[in-house]
C-alpha cells in the first residue's frame, strides 16, 4: 500500500485533512520536520476530527530519519511537484510506493527532491494557477495510485 510523506508541513488544517485521508483509505501518513506548527497544535486536531486514532501517524524529527526508514523497508520516493517531469495519471504506481509531497510555501527542497526515483505533477489547466492545496493533492494522487492498484472499495 502507498505511504504519503509530508516534508516540513506548515498549515495544521491541511495536515488534518490529509489525516483524515489516510485514516479513511488505511494509508500510513509520515510527517517528516521541521513541521510549521505542533503536533499537538488545535487547529490539526480539528480537522482531523475524531478520526486520529484511525491514523497511523510517523513523526520523523529529519529528512535523514526519514530515509532510514525507507531503507529498511524499501520502495520507490515519488516526488510530488508541479516541476515534476511526469503526469502522475501516465505514472504506474507500485504498492511499496512512497508519495511525497513538500510544505504549502515552497515545496519539496531541491536536495530532498533529487533523492526522489521521480517526480510527478497534477496538471492543471490554468497557467496562471501556481498550485493545488496541499490536501488536495495528496488525495488526488493517493486515490489514483490505490485506483491503479485495485484498493478502492
Amino acid at each position: 500500500m502507498p505511504q504519503v510523506v509530508l516534508v516540513n508541513p506548515q498549515i495544521p488544517p491541511n495536515t488534518g485533512n490529509i489525516a483524515r485521508t489516510c485514516a479513511a483509505t488505511d494509508t500510513d501518513l509520515h510527517l517528516v520536520g521541521p513541521l510549521g506548527f505542533e503536533i499537538s497544535d488545535r487547529y490539526l486536531k480539528r480537522a482531523g476530527l475524531d478520526y486520529w486514532p484511525y491514523v497511523k501517524l510517523h513523526y520523523h524529527k529529519t529528512f535523514e530519519a526519514f530515509k532510514n526508514l525507507h531503507q529498511e523497508r524499501g520502495g520507490r520516493l515519488l516526488g510530488f511537484s508541479v516541476r515534476g517531469s511526469s503526469n502522475y495519471i501516465d505514472y504506474q504506481f507500485q504498492a511499496d510506493d512512497w508519495l511525497i509531497f513538500g510544505s504549502e510555501t515552497t515545496g519539496i527542497p531541491p536536495t530532498i527532491l533529487s533523492a526522489c526515483d521521480t517526480t510527478l505533477y497534477i496538471p492543471m489547466a490554468q497557467p496562471g494557477v501556481r498550485s493545488l492545496n496541499l490536501s488536495v493533492s495528496v488525495a488526488i494522487s493517493l486515490f489514483e495510485a490505490r485506483r491503479q492498484l485495485g484498493y478502492l472499495f
